[in-house]
């Protein structure tokens, strides 16, 4: 058949019109196609497999080409012959025809004369799969790095051998180190040997990746059988252990037909109907039978005299799983295999739940610095002056909203943060400074009616803003530099925003105590603070150390505001987000003392991760019991985690 197939073609290649160069018929890769015509050119995803294995595994240099020209829809076939060629379309519904052997130009040829290979997805998918091999030892590492990923992605048993055969010589460590990987990966999915599969899997001790799992967990999948013996080397399933209840157990055994089912309510009903006689049933009064008790005697004397089925007590039921082994069975693999995988499961998981204590301390810390952010301003104007400022949620939100504007005009997201810290202090210090002069100064040491005042000024301050910036809420964007995650494992990570502000609430935390503690408005806002008579008898003027404070306080909330910014939404509202959690921080810690501020923010923040971990559909319910907890403790500890002493304390 094959000699007169060629000598066919070797006339049709005499009689061809002219203008086409000979095509080399002979080409191992032609008389490949060949042998594969019918099901190439019928393109079905069912039966094109062979023909994708034969090129595949032919070896021949010209099958990686043909394949991708494949898939890209290049390769066409002439009707008449069947013979393959590369084409590319040209003008006058014209083909410009290539050999598929070598690639060379034969010429122009009339398309109606050619039918293209238009490969649906699956055959795609499938002609894909087939060229991971050529492209893992494609002297590209980009072209490495994809056939790995799309291994990753849809590995096949083949990819196996071909993956051990591009190992050795893979000269880039980090490739070579991800096919090693993978390979143990594949080993333990379609590996034949269970000796290879197990130091696959042993191998992965204590691995926390994601994939590592995936493969390891089909392996431990059982089920629960049943034996008058247990089988040796069986694993023993307890009845009435988590595993297997004594009811499931029973109705394995029923299932198996080596017991005979339970009688329910509703059977014991229908029986008892359907052996009504006139007034009565088994010689007991319809009437008497309006309790459980009375409906179950009567049954068990239909089925003394046979017309039911007999009623399996509780004792018979435990007569029957005692008569009966339950143990294990794995589905997954062998059992020597399995087991293996279990153990190096439990392994995973115990670091697992380690690595998880872990994140959620990360997450812990990143919450309590952005609420310290929030409180440190506060830290100022009440824990400091004593002032109940309502509208400190506000002064970050204007700091926020400075951030906006300034990216609106500095397109450089870094430039632009750099420009809205310092402008946001400004903003916000000057609103402060405003906010003392014009209300606050006329309330010292009128809790209730500042609250009030500042409460009024809070609305007015969130009106405004939606009258300028509307409701809807407006982006902030985080330099480049800040975006993604720092990845320690599969498990732990913690974005970079969060860790700027971590690094922003530490500077915060230092600019603090050197204000307070080594400049001279800090000794004058301690002296005015303490005893406001005596620093004023020593030169100090404290209505000004007052609006300067309350400025300074405030400042340091549009600073937090822009931080927040890069991590929340900028809205109207997201001020109000974080004054309860910020009033919180403060009297928690201890009124009046930076680092019970910083230890306040860091209990309310790890509190509030905690019952969230507990109880993770809830977040609402989460901060309502943060709340209470809260409460609780002040009923302890009144005057905070670090109580002021002396006459700081008393005023």
């Amino acid at each position: 058949m094959r000699p007169l197939l060629q000598i066919l073609m070797a006339c049709l290649l005499v009689i061809a019109p002219f203008g086409l160069r000979a095509q080399q018929v002979d080409a191992p890769i032609q008389q490949l196609l060949q042998t594969h015509a019918d099901i190439i050119a019928k393109s079905s995803r069912k039966t094109i497999q062979p023909a994708i294995d034969a090129l595949a595994s032919s070896g021949l240099p010209e099958a990686q080409t043909v394949m991708q020209r494949w898939q890209d829809k290049d390769m066409w076939y002439a009707k008449d012959t069947t013979l393959f060629v590369f084409a590319e379309k040209a003008p006058d519904r014209m083909l410009r025809l290539f050999d598929v052997a070598d690639g060379s130009e034969i010429g122009l040829a009339e398309a109606k004369a050619y039918k293209q290979l238009k490969p649906n997805s699956g055959i795609r998918g499938l002609i894909a799969a087939a060229l991971v091999q050529f492209q893992l030892s494609d002297p590209d590492p980009r072209a490495r790095a994809t056939a790995l990923a799309a291994i990753e992605r849809d590995a096949e048993p083949s990819h196996l051998p071909a993956l051990r055969a591009a190992i050795d010589n893979e000269d880039d460590a980090a490739l070579k180190e991800r096919k090693m990987r993978i390979e143990r990966v594949l080993t333990i999915r379609f590996g034949e040997d269970d000796n290879e599969r197990i130091a696959a899997i042993k191998a992965f001790a204590g691995d926390l990746g994601v994939d590592v799992r995936a493969t390891l967990n089909p392996l431990v999948a059982t089920r629960i059988e049943v034996a008058e013996t247990l089988p040796e080397g069986a694993i023993e399933v307890a009845v009435g252990s988590e595993a297997l209840s004594r009811e499931a157990a029973y109705a394995q055994l029923v299932a198996a037909d080596l017991a005979p089912p339970r009688i329910d309510n509703d059977t014991i009903r229908q029986t008892l109907i359907a052996n009504i006689d006139g007034t009565t049933v088994a010689g007991v009064q319809i009437a008497a039978l309006d309790t459980d008790a009375a409906r179950l005697e009567a049954y068990a004397a239909l089925s003394r005299s046979g017309a039911a089925q007999p009623v399996v007590t509780d004792a018979d039921m435990d007569t029957a799983l005692s008569s009966f082994a339950f143990f294990e069975v794995f589905t997954g693999a062998s059992p020597q295999v399995a087991l293996a995988a279990r153990t190096v499961l439990q392994d995973i998981e115990a670091k697992v739940a380690l690595n998880q204590s872990v994140d959620l301390v990360l997450d812990g810390l990143s919450l309590a610095s952005i609420y310290f952010l929030a409180a440190i301003g506060l830290a100022i104007t009440f824990g400091v002056m004593g002032v109940i400022n309502m509208a400190h949620g506000e002064f970050i939100m204007m700091g926020a909203y400075t951030g906006y504007v300034v990216q609106l005009f500095v397109p450089d997201y870094t430039v632009s943060i750099l420009v809205a810290i310092p402008l946001a202090f400004a903003v916000t210090f000057g609103a402060g400074v405003a906010m003392e002069r014009l209300v606050i100064r006329w309330l010292y040491h009128r809790p209730l009616e500042t609250l009030l005042a500042t409460f009024g000024v809070s609305i007015a301050l969130q009106q405004l803003a939606k009258n300028i910036f509307g409701t809807q809420a407006r982006p902030l964007t985080a330099p480049g530099w800040l975006d993604g995650s720092w990845a320690i494992n599969d498990i732990v990570s913690i974005s970079y925003i969060r860790i700027a502000i971590f690094v922003l609430a530490l500077l915060f935390l230092a600019l603090f105590w050197v204000v307070m503690n080594r400049t001279r408005l800090g000794l004058e806002v301690r002296a005015v603070t303490q005893n406001p008579r005596m620093a004023a008898s020593m030169g100090i003027n404290p209505d000004k150390i007052n609006m300067l404070t309350f400025g300074f306080g405030s400042g340091i909330a549009g600073i937090a505001g822009v931080a927040i910014g890069l991590y929340a939404k900028v809205t109207s509202e997201m001020g109000s987000d974080y004054i309860v959690q910020s009033f919180m921080t403060v009297v928690v810690g201890g009124v009046g003392n930076i680092w019970g501020t910083l230890l306040g923010a860091t209990m309310v923040g790890f509190t509030q991760k905690g019952i969230e971990w507990l109880n993770p559909s809830n977040t609402l319910a989460a901060q309502t019991y943060m709340i209470l907890f809260i409460i609780l403790f002040i009923q302890f500890r009144p005057r905070g985690i670090i109580a002021l002493k002396g006459r700081a304390a008393e005023a």
